[in-house]
């Protein structure tokens, strides 16, 4: 009672905060709470027994959702929760079954042991529920975060012959007198049977969907017989899930063959949410009244008869008319084995049938009852078509608010082949030839034949209300959404999600999705399989340099954050001659996100439309720049690419605007959201606030020795599944990273910025949040404080010598001002020199290169000359194409001619 009463206490303080219920005064509940499904204040529990949250409007909601199935820290670690003593053993086992699992533990008394399960692989263990199977062995749930096992939530011991406990039987309850039953429900779970057997009825378990428990049915058989009682009825309830439903029917037929007298039970699922027996039970017993709550069985149990009798209906026809007998509509569709088919009833013929088999003479009519005679009635009056060979049912609504798209997103089924997922418009919804068109496009040989009233009354009830699901036009981090979702699983709060049957991301309240194709990421969330040895042959090839680079891969995964702290993200220039392993390096960090056979992509070979699209399709991912730079071929133009155009993906914005086609004047400017990462052989040449922006690595060929070859041959051969769980434990880790950005950055900018020789408060900047990256590498990685320190030593040296090269000239400058003085000092007059004010320097370009070229003196070309002397220091670039009046060059009537000039300040 004390556990009860503290896991109470808990649910209260939650409830109260998340969902605003209050205690009414002098009363048993708690009202006034938000209801997460219509958001009215019409959320109420009871605050005795705070378990089930209740909507009150039942007739427009009827929202109701067990607290553990909200708050499941508190229901998964009972060991924790309620832990056994000497005293009581099975304290924590009935815990779990009293809380849980909704049960009353005198009447589940003896029936079960408490015991313990150990993973020796994983090293950790669980408190289990054990029940005892027939045949020897045991089924037990591990009942403490069963999470931690995977999808081992619960497990068999083989009999000694090792098969199955479970094969060919059930497992009877002690209280079921299978002599006695009239009607005995045959569940898939042990815990179905359970709550079954609280509500009044009498139930086994086969344990699994399959095999048959055919031993079982033979014993009773046997057991009834040797009595001289009849066989009782059998009614299959196994879940409600494709391949179960499909052996309700194969065992319902098997049973027959035995004598048995069989029905099913299905319970609907509401939106799709799986709904079992134990959690009907939890729903019935939130009811109060015995009264409401038995009527309330009642009703869930008809309707899931119902649904069992259309489950085991042989034909089209006995669908359709069990489905008329049960509504009373006219006219309606139905799906019968993936087929979809039209019933209407004609009630002229109907009601011309009833008069002729009421006053038919034949012995056979006389002695129908008024429900057979109905029901042979309805048989020769009904019509039932087909009007599609396949099965279609819409799952969600997506919409782009920007462009003013949206798509429906359906599943469609054939009785063939898997099911098929697609989107549809509006346009093909509304148009039964648009639809089938379309539906033949997604599927093979898919095709509705229906009319247009048809495909409405069809379409109609699915699209009402129909569930909303956000979407992305990236692979990655969303910022409006606090979520990474990437292909086949999303991040949220550090937890992985799986993509659902529907495929979307349910991550609580949220639902979203991408809609983005690439990049494919592979992405191995089984961290027991990854292996932390690679950093070792990582440092062994790579050195300090390939930590620094890690440590920037580490920030691009968190580069939305980082901006929205920082403002900015610094861009990453790896550089190296040829063979010194950039491309070895860069292939291994995108293997350790899922990537395999990439690099990057060569800016100056895109189209700008295609350049945008690298930069918009992922966020917190890199984008990796390659081979921008390239050596001048003798004769041959050089393509070069303008890095002023990455000047804003510095800060997070958009790189390039394109209009929206729309009827009006938007425009769309997608962010940047990744980060930049430039591999290439020679350094970037670009203007000074590009190269402030940048964290120059320079790879070189010194330390490569046939052993660094064999360990970068052991890294290419590395299989993405032993390390792309680095990914997983990155962002498992987000917080701590960001907490570091915050806490490490400032005190380190103002570290280096006290070193001499570093000015600039944009470089500090940059490599202040390096180091900050390395510290948070440090909790994902072996990193060790040795090589941490080398690191911070690398990345001090890096920001020294970018002050030192953001205040050099360009190596092109620096040679053609030598050439200069060397042109311009063979004359004693300096010819080259136009200006007439002292301190200034005004160069004909055409001229130098013509006097280069007569003294056989190598000249840059001039399209490069023109780009780069317009980042000259020393002399200052003031202006170009300036017409001068010339101090060396007159007419013929000897005044001073007008030469166009480049001129700087000496």
């Amino acid at each position: 009672m004390e556990m009860e009463q503290r896991l109470r206490a808990d649910v209260i303080q939650r409830i109260e905060r998340d969902y605003q219920l209050k205690h009414m005064a002098n009363t048993n509940y708690m009202r006034k709470g938000v209801c997460p499904a219509c958001g009215q204040k019409t959320l109420y529990t009871f605050y005795d027994s705070p378990w089930t949250l209740i909507c009150g409007r039942p007739e427009k909601c009827d929202h109701r959702v067990h607290v553990k199935d909200v708050y499941d820290d508190l229901f998964n670690d009972w060991s924790k929760t309620a832990p056994s003593t000497p005293d009581n053993p099975l304290a924590t086992a009935r815990a779990y079954l009293e809380f849980a699992r909704g049960f009353k533990f005198e009447l589940i008394a003896g029936w079960f042991t408490q015991e313990n399960y150990w993973d020796g692989r994983q090293n950790i263990g669980s408190a289990t529920v054990r029940f005892a199977l027939e045949k020897g062995g045991y089924w037990e749930r591990l009942i403490d975060r069963p999470d931690r096992f995977g999808k081992m939530k619960a497990r068999f011991r083989p009999t000694g012959e090792g098969l199955p406990g479970y094969k060919g039987i059930w497992w009877c309850p002690p209280s079921v007198d299978l002599l006695e039953v009239d009607e005995l429900w045959i569940t898939e779970g042990i815990f179905d049977a359970i709550a079954l057997l609280h509500n009044e009825v009498s139930a086994v378990s086969m344990m699994s969907s399959a095999p048959c428990p055919i031993d079982s049915l033979k014993a009773l058989a046997k057991l009834r017989h040797d009595a001289d009682k009849r066989l009782p009825r059998l009614v299959w309830a196994l879940d409600n899930e494709p391949v179960a439903k499909a052996n309700m029917r194969r065992w319902a037929k098997e049973a027959r063959d035995l004598g048995f007298t069989c029905k099913a039970a299905v319970i609907p699922q509401p939106n799709g949410k799986k709904v079992d027996w134990n959690d009907l039970h939890h729903r019935w017993k939130s009811i109060e009244g015995d009264d409401e709550r038995a009527e309330r069985v009642e009703q869930d149990l008809d309707e899931a008869r119902h649904q069992g009798d259309l489950l085991l209906a042989d034909s089209a026809e006995e669908k359709g008319f069990l489905i008329y007998l049960h509504d009373e509509r006219k006219e309606f569709h139905f799906s019968f084995r993936k087929r979809l088919y039209w019933f209407r009833l004609d009630l002229e013929k109907y009601d011309r049938a009833m008069s002729d088999l009421e006053s038919s003479e034949r012995h056979d009519d006389q002695l129908l009852s008024d429900e057979q005679r109905r029901y042979k009635a309805l048989r020769q009056a009904g019509a039932v078509s087909r009007i599609a060979n396949c099965h279609f049912q819409a799952l969600y609504y997506m919409r782009n608010e920007l462009t003013d798209e949206a798509w429906y997103y359906f599943r469609v089924e054939r009785p063939e082949g898997p099911a098929i997922k697609s989107t549809f418009t509006a346009a093909q919804l509304t148009s039964a030839p648009e639809f089938s068109k379309r539906l033949l496009n997604v599927s093979n040989g898919a095709m509705f034949e229906g009319s247009a009233n048809q495909l409405r009354r069809i379409l109609a009830p699915q699209l009402d209300c129909l569930k909303t699901v956000n979407t992305i036009e990236w692979i990655g981090y969303s910022r409006e959404h606090g979520a990474y979702v990437f292909n086949d699983l999303a991040v949220a709060g550090g937890s992985v999600h799986k993509l659902n049957k529907e495929d979307f991301f349910d991550l609580g309240k949220l639902s979203v999705k991408s809609q983005s194709q690439s990049p494919v990421l592979h992405i191995n969330t089984d961290l027991n399989a990854y292996n932390e040895g690679w950093l070792d042959i990582y440092w062994r090839c790579f050195g300090v340099q390939g930590l620094v680079v890690l440590a920037w891969w580490l920030g691009a995964l968190h580069a939305e954050q980082i901006r929205q702290i920082h403002k900015s993200l610094m861009f990453l220039e790896l550089v190296g001659e040829a063979g010194s392993g950039k491309t070895t390096l860069v292939e291994l960090l995108w293997k350790l996100v899922g990537r395999t056979d990439y690099e990057g992509f060569d800016p100056s070979k895109a189209t700008p439309a295609s350049r945008a699209r690298n930069f918009s399709q992922v966020g917190n991912l890199p984008v990796v720049l390659i081979e921008s730079e390239r050596e001048q071929k003798e004769g041959q133009p050089v393509k070069h690419f303008d890095w002023d155009e990455l000047k804003t993906a510095y800060n997070g914005r958009s790189v390039r605007s394109t209009g929206v086609k729309n009827n009006g004047n938007d425009t769309r400017e997608p962010p940047f959201r990744g980060a930049l990462l430039i591999a290439q052989n020679n350094p970037v040449n670009a203007s000074e606030p590009i190269l402030q922006r940048l964290c120059h690595v320079h790879l070189t060929r010194e330390h490569h020795t046939p052993e660094t070859k064999q360990f970068a041959e052991q890294l290419e051969r590395m299989p993405m599944e032993a390390i792309s769980g680095f990914l997983v434990k990155a962002l498992q880790r987000e917080a701590n990273t960001m907490r570091l950005m915050e806490e490490n950055t400032s005190r380190y900018e103002q570290e280096l910025l006290a070193q001499p020789g570093i000015r600039t408060v944009r470089i500090a900047k940059n490599h202040a949040q390096l180091r900050s990256l390395v510290d948070a590498l440090a909790d994902i990685v072996p990193l060790g404080e040795q090589r941490k320190a080398k690191v911070h030593a690398e990345v001090n040296r890096m920001a020294a010598e970018r002050q030192q090269a953001i205040n050099a000239d360009h190596p092109t400058v620096r040679e053609f001002w030598d050439l200069y003085e060397f042109l311009n000092g063979m004359d004693e007059k300096g010819t080259l020199n136009h200006a007439r004010r002292d301190g200034l320097i005004a160069v004909n370009l055409n001229e130098f290169v013509e006097m280069a070229a007569n003294k056989r003196q190598q000249v840059p070309a001039l399209s490069d000359l023109k780009r780069l002397l317009k980042t000259s220091k020393s002399p200052k670039f003031l202006e170009s194409n300036k017409p001068v009046n010339s101090a060396q060059q007159t007419d013929a009537f000897n005044a001073s001619k007008t030469v166009r000039c480049w001129v700087f300040q000496a």
